[in-house]
């Protein structure tokens, strides 16, 4: 396994973690994700931490919960061991108050994730989305009481848009309040609009990137080509990730599949490190329903893609920027180097 810096911190974290998404299998969504129970858990977080991969994702809202206390339950003796992260902030019920980041919300529901990880501090804590209706002051005061009483030790953002987080860092630098130092976020060969804004913002403000599902929901698992359809009951089949182009995601993995070939890899592995070349990028979550899978996915941590290979890739991937992203690179490029297809830097890795 390799290792990067958390963002700006001092702390290193495993280039591939494991998300628990799948864990619990409570509702309607969480259970089209997967369905992993105890057992299983524990035999993924053992394979994670054979490989060098100790770091973990999880959610108050997975499964309602029970997917923490899955978590919880496996790690409790060997929490040293162990990077955690949750977030909070999405819907935990139907009372107007169980949303949201309010300062009272924020306190309870990490109290709640304590109890339901089964430990006495969490090392990332995450918004797991913006919240609209409470002042970005009053989230920052809970996190910083918080830290202060040791419950959580950095904490992060997820979902935001790149004004929603230069905000918050404004807030930030105005009021002393701790900053995140890392946004979680959508990113991957089939879904590259992260470049546009948040990826100059994160390398100008040194905000490590942790991307979530970074195999688009199984579009780039390897599971799909022009000449392969997903089986019936997949969530393929009833997701909404059929918003993307077609011929564009058929174009992409085409390419994937040809290296994938030649090289003797899969190609989710060489999805997987197509993003660990992207500037910004600290870590991958990525899921498993079995452990072939998960397997197959930390070895990906170690791939080293030629630089011919990255050119067709960023090139078969390619979107056409919106404004304001085309007129800066068409106009005056030479003074908007990250604007749009951020070129790769390993200064900026």
């Amino acid at each position: 396994m390799k290792y990067r810096c958390l963002g700006n911190s001092g702390i290193k974290i495993p280039v591939i973690s494991l998300g628990t998404a799948t864990f619990g299998g409570v509702g309607d969504l969480f259970s089209k994700w997967g369905n992993t129970q105890l057992q299983e858990a524990k035999e993924f977080i053992s394979i994670c931490l054979e490989y060098g991969a100790y770091a973990f994702d999880t959610a108050d809202c997975y499964s309602q919960g029970k997917a923490e206390e899955i978590l919880g339950e496996i790690i409790k003796e060997r929490r040293k061991e162990i990077f955690l992260a949750t977030k909070t902030g999405m819907p935990m019920g139907k009372d107007p108050n169980d949303s949201g980041t309010s300062y009272a919300r924020i306190i309870q529901c990490c109290e709640e994730s304590l109890r339901r990880l089964q430990t006495d501090y969490i090392d990332l804590y995450y918004f797991h989305s913006f919240d609209a209706l409470t002042p970005m002051e009053e989230m920052l005061r809970a996190i910083q009481h918080l830290m202060h009483q040791g419950k959580i030790r950095y904490f992060g953002v997820s979902n935001y848009s790149a004004w929603h987080l230069m905000k918050m860092l404004s807030v930030c630098d105005k009021c002393n309040f701790p900053k995140p130092i890392v946004h979680q976020a959508y990113y991957s060969l089939a879904a590259r609009e992260l470049e546009w804004e948040l990826i100059p913002l994160s390398i100008d403000q040194k905000i490590g990137t942790v991307v979530w599902s970074p195999l688009s929901g199984s579009l780039l698992s390897g599971k799909i080509s022009r000449k392969k359809t997903p089986p019936q009951e997949s969530r393929l089949n009833t997701d909404a990730t059929w918003r993307y182009d077609r011929e564009r995601l058929f174009n992409i993995i085409d390419v994937l599949e040809k290296h994938a070939r030649n090289l003797g890899y899969s190609v989710p592995q060489l999805a997987l490190a197509w993003l660990l070349t992207r500037p910004s990028v600290s870590c991958l979550i990525v899921g498993a329903t079995n452990k072939e899978q998960l397997i197959e996915n930390l070895r990906a941590s170690h791939i080293v893609l030629e630089e011919s290979i990255l050119k067709e890739l960023n090139a078969i991937s390619h979107i056409e920027p919106v404004y304001p992203y085309w007129h800066q690179q068409t106009t005056v490029p030479h003074r908007n180097p990250h604007c749009i297809d951020i070129s790769i830097n390993k200064n900026n890795l």
